[in-house]
């Protein structure tokens, strides 16, 4: 089994339009909350979300492809955009038949779909976009990046919730592990902040209705969490060998070390009691490559800021990770960003990997009441230092999908 290294990061975010940006703000404690601009929010329970804000896809494509493309799929483009350029991998990867793209959305093109489901009721059949199909479809975004580089090896999506783009990266670490590719494009990507989403989710009572204060919303681990706070964006990474980047001189930012995933076979939306499901996907990480659960530092907490997930994920960590659990920081910066859904899991391993690279962890905001169930050091409002060898991140989705990744610095 070959080694897997990390030569690239894109992100596009609601606290940043690049990895530098995002890392910055998430590291000061910056919300990306605020009342929902794209569409008419007024008649919702919900009126606040974590927009993505500035973004130009003309940066990254041009008109033609932004009118065809739905924004799901510019984020995702954006984001391997800057992973790949920083890994200077369209320039230097001698068999493109060996590098793939794997990307993981939850929903896919939601704004698509509801506006031409608008058309069909209200103008007829015949009024609907020839591009509907090829611009809501899950699959897309991995599609139009390996046609943008000519990227011929394994090209797929994720599809699991909330765990969609972990998945992704856990998929695409296996590929080059096993020998299947030299190098992969990988992470996800959401653009889900539409009327029909941000409804349903109310009537599922899932969110935040903090519509008078949305930076205060998201409060993992807090005592008055009342639901998480939708958010869109999206993250990407450059996989390589070990040896593919050494011969070609990349730089190497990080190390993949292990990755898990389990299944709860429990219910539609809520977490195996004492997160027993989270419980194995650590574990199966851990022994990945036999990590010695002292040696974890940080781990990025799913920390959706909901009522039963942030108790179980706590219960979890600690049935993993011992007495040690206490030593290490347990935070969730969904605090900031909002939930990403299927993007999340990928911009929350960038952030695993910055926080082993300098040491810094940034901080879960407003934690003012620390729920006694939920007793891990989260790094409360204020970042930290530490010594960080490996970190890990989780990533859970409805349905009861799991997974977790562990990395390191070089």
């Amino acid at each position: 089994m070959r080694r897997v290294v990390v030569t690239g990061l894109g992100v596009v975010s609601p606290v940043g339009l690049t990895t530098d940006e995002t890392w910055t703000n998430l590291l000061a404690g910056v919300s990306g909350a605020g009342p929902i601009t794209k569409f008419d929010a007024s008649n919702q329970q919900v009126r606040f979300a974590c927009e993505v804000k500035g973004f130009d896809p003309l940066v990254y494509i041009d008109r033609k492809e932004a009118r065809r493309f739905d924004l799901y799929a510019q984020y995702a483009i954006a984001a391997s955009h800057q992973a790949v350029t920083q890994a200077g991998l369209d320039l230097g990867a001698p068999d493109m038949n060996r590098v793939g793209v794997v990307l993981g959305s939850g929903i896919g093109g939601m704004q698509t779909f509801e506006d031409n489901c608008r058309i069909f009721i209200e103008k007829g059949p015949d009024r609907v976009s020839p591009f509907f199909v090829p611009m809501f479809i899950a699959n897309m975004a991995p599609g139009l990046v390996s046609m943008r580089y000519g990227m011929r090896g394994p090209n797929f999506a994720t599809v699991s919730a909330c765990a969609s783009s972990a998945h992704a990266i856990g998929e695409g670490y296996r590929m080059i592990r096993d020998g299947i590719a030299d190098a992969m494009v990988t992470g996800g990507s959401e653009a889900a902040i539409t009327g029909l989403t941000v409804a349903a989710f109310a009537n599922m009572k899932a969110m935040s209705t903090r519509n008078d204060d949305p930076q205060a919303a998201s409060r993992p681990f807090d005592v008055d969490r009342d639901g998480f706070v939708l958010g869109d964006g999206g993250a990407a990474v450059v996989l390589e060998s070990l040896e593919h980047a050494e011969a070609r001189g990349a730089t190497i930012i990080g190390e993949v070390m292990g990755y898990g995933l389990s299944g709860d076979a429990y219910h539609m939306s809520a977490p195996a009691p004492e997160g027993e499901g989270a419980q194995r996907a650590m574990r199966m990480c851990l022994g990945d490559n036999g990590i010695d659960p002292a040696r974890v530092g940080y781990i990025n907490a799913h920390g959706t800021s909901t009522p039963l997930g942030d108790i179980a994920e706590t219960q979890a960590v600690k049935a993993v990770f011992g007495e040690h659990a206490r030593n290490l920081v347990f935070g969730s910066t969904k605090s900031m960003t909002g939930h990403l859904l299927g993007g999340a899991g990928a911009l929350e391993f960038v952030v695993a990997l910055l926080a082993a690279r300098t040491g810094d962890i940034p901080p879960t905001i407003n934690n003012v009441r620390p729920d006694p169930e939920c007793d891990l050091d989260c790094a409360p409002n204020v970042r930290v230092k530490r010594d960080v060898d490996i970190a890990m991140s989780n990533g859970f989705g409805f349905g009861g999908h799991n997974a977790t990744l562990a990395v390191r610095a070089t």
